[in-house]
């Protein structure tokens, strides 16, 4: 999962406000992407434990980044839900907004991830 830093954040959200402002993409301060994610983890978890025949599960968290610089994002930006649905003309003034934006940033921004992981050990048999 990632979460994009406040003031890249503020900047992508001022494009998609100006050049499709009913679309959902927000800035959320209520929770953070790991809050949100979290009831997915829980549910894997309690998935496992339900299954029967393994340990306690156990959640492990990789925290990591990544720079992207103008190009690389504007390339993958096309594959996220918040540009699929829109039309070619929006699509392209979005990505033409947000090229800006990282231009202003400097030309490019640090991306912080986390690769979140649950896991549990099989149980042991009987002997």
């Amino acid at each position: 999962m990632f979460e994009l830093p406040p003031t890249v954040m503020a900047a992508f959200v001022a494009v998609y406000r100006r050049v499709v402002p009913d679309s959902p993409f927000s800035v959320r301060t209520d929770k953070s992407a790991m809050e949100g994610y979290q009831v997915m983890f829980a549910k894997a978890a309690d998935g496992i434990a339900a299954a029967g025949g393994f340990g306690e599960p156990e959640q492990w968290r990789f925290d990591w980044e990544h720079v992207y610089t103008r190009d690389e994002w504007l390339d993958q930006m096309p594959t996220q839900g918040t540009l699929t649905g829109l039309p070619e003309a929006d699509r392209a003034q979005v990505l033409e907004g947000v090229g800006e934006a990282i231009d202003a940033l400097g030309g490019s921004f640090t991306m912080p991830y986390a690769t979140v992981v649950v896991t549990a050990s099989k149980a042991a048999g009987p002997a």
